[in-house]
This record gives structure tokens, sequence and C-alpha cells, in this order.
């Protein structure tokens, strides 16, 4: 089975990982797929930080807009989509760039991990998600410990849809969810549809992307978060959708439990702690090669180590004007 060479660009939210994988793209005739589980959504642009016409620079960009708010997505369709645009791109001559952060996506995706756990239960589903509006969030989430406390560990309490599913499936094979994901990742390595190249972006001085995200925060309010969030809220939404950081915690203002900038500073507050997480899942992928970009003089001096860890990675199979630029910076070095 032919692999099909891929480039990979993760790290936390407002690291600057669209930026980078638009200039990769730019450097080898290729084109960006999104791997962010909110910006499918159309309507939920600002909050979510989607790239703009401008941000995008004439590059194609794939699972953007895709479905309304009301609409649910789950890991097995965004595979399922993902895989459809990586082979479509590779097919034209072009090449694939993944984008984003929602590191589940991202190993579903490069992995390969099939979803052969029990199909939905909708009874069963139905009584965990009325124990989760009778009990609250944390309730639920402490089930989910019993059974499965690998899971747990990656998973945020107030994620109810996936602590269901985890549930669901240990209830219905006594199985948990973790093992399943473990069996199932072992299998699929060896079958891997992809040759990957997985470039993350972090700073050595986490109060560097603090500082990024409070000002990425107070720049989507001045941009008209606000206005987006009451928008999200009147047409409705799913629980998946629901999820998004930004708007459950400007609707707490909308509806009058606190004022706009305890709101503001909420919001500030759950964003670092997504980026905690982020970083958690990620640091757990032994193939991801961190470039700090505190560490370079510039973003461009990123850029260039990028693409010499895309030349190191992908060897032949790296596109060749990737693949000189990124020599030119070991020749530099030497």
């Amino acid at each position: 089975m032919e692999k099909i060479p891929i480039l990979a660009v993760v790290g936390p939210t407002a690291s600057g990982k669209t930026r980078l994988a638009v200039w990769l793209a730019a450097q080898c005739e290729g084109e960006v797929v999104s791997a962010d589980s909110m910006q499918i959504y159309r309507g939920m642009s600002i909050g979510t930080a989607k790239p703009t016409a401008q941000e995008m620079q004439g590059i194609p960009h794939h699972l953007l807009d895709c479905l309304d708010p009301q609409e649910s997505f789950s890991v097995a369709d965004y595979v399922e989509l993902a895989a459809g645009a990586v082979e479509d791109i590779h097919h034209r001559g072009r090449f694939p760039i993944l984008a984003g952060g929602t590191g589940l996506y991202l190993s579903s995706l490069l992995d390969g991990m099939p979803f052969d756990a029990p199909s939905p239960d909708a009874q069963l589903r139905e009584s965990l998600q009325a124990y989760a509006r009778e009990k609250g969030s944390q309730a639920l989430f402490a089930r989910l410990r019993e059974c499965d406390p690998p899971l747990a560990q990656q998973l945020h309490p107030n994620n109810v849809g996936r602590v269901i599913r985890a549930i669901e499936v240990y209830e219905k094979t006594g199985v948990p969810m973790s093992r399943w994901q473990a069996m199932a990742k072992q299998k699929a390595q060896k079958e891997s549809r992809y040759l990957p190249c997985v470039i993350g972006l972090d700073f050595k001085d986490r109060q560097k992307l603090y500082d990024r995200i409070n000002e990425r925060v107070d720049k989507m309010m001045e941009q008209g978060l606000l206005e987006e969030v009451r928008a999200f809220y009147e047409k409705g939404c799913t629980s998946t959708a629901a999820q998004a950081i930004g708007y459950k915690e400007l609707y707490a203002y909308l509806k009058g439990e606190m004022e706009l900038s305890q709101a503001v500073e909420h919001l500030k507050r759950q964003t670092r702690r997504y980026a905690k997480r982020q970083l958690t899942w990620f640091r757990r992928d032994e193939r991801v090669h961190w470039i700090y970009l505190d560490e370079c003089p510039s973003f461009e001096a990123a850029q260039i180590t990028a693409a010499a860890i895309a030349g190191r990675v992908l060897g032949e199979n790296c596109p060749h004007t990737l693949a000189r630029i990124g020599q030119t910076m070991v020749e530099y070095n030497q």
C-alpha cells in the first residue's frame, strides 16, 4: 500500500500553527486540512480563530465552514472527511498539510484508529444524559474515573458527550475505551496510510504563550465575539458545537450571571487551561518535533527550522522545494 507523505503542524492555541502551515504550503504547492473540532462549523469564525482570507494567503483550506452549529460531528466523521481531503490533495499532485490543535482528531487520522467499538446505544445514552442533567457533569465524570481512569486523565469533565460515549462503551463491553484505543492503535500503526512528519509549536516560557492567549481574547472581543456568541445561541446548537471555548463563557454574561469583564477573564483562564491540555496530549506523541518559538530569533527562523525537520523526517518523500529551504539551514549550521 502506498503511503501518503503528510505534514502536520500541531500545538496549543495561539502558537502560530496557521501561519506556519500556510508558509509551508506556499513553499511546496500544498493545501491545508484543518484539524480543529470547532472550525468545521459555520458562524463560529471569531471564537474559533478560523483563518481569514488574508491569513490563508490564497492557499486552499479544507474542512472549514462545513456544518451548521445544530449538526453533530464525531471523530469518525472527521476521519472520513479528512482522509478524503488528504487523498484528493495527494492524487492531484499537491502536498497535504494538517494544521490544528485537536489532538484526538489528528491521532485518529494519522494512526488510522478504527472505530470498531460498539455502535451507540440510544437508550443507554439517554439514561446517561439524564444522569448528567440530574447529578451534574462532575458526578458523571466520577463514573468515568471508576471504569476508565486512563481516559479520564485525557478528557475534561465538561466534555459530556465524550464522557458519555466512554461510559457507554464500558457498560456494553466491559472493556474500557482506553483499552479499545490502545489495541486499535497497535494494529493501525502497522497499517497506517500515511508517512507523517509532525511539527509542534510551543514556548519554553509558558507565560509568553499565556500572554499571547490573553491578547488573542482581547482581539476577539474587539472583532465582535460577543455578537457572534449571541447569534450562536439564538440559532441553537448541538452538544458538539456547544463545547467550543469562548461561547459558553460569554453566554454566562448574556444570561446576566456575571459582568462582562468577569466573563472575559473567565474565558482567558479557560483558554489557558485548554492550552495546557493540548500540550499534555501532544507531549505523549513521540513523533512530534518541537520548535520553541521563544528560542528562535524570528518566526522566519522557525519556518526554516520546520522545513529542515520535514526534509530530515520525510527524506526523499519531502517536496524538493521545501527540502532545499531546510538544507540551507543545515549548511549554514555546518
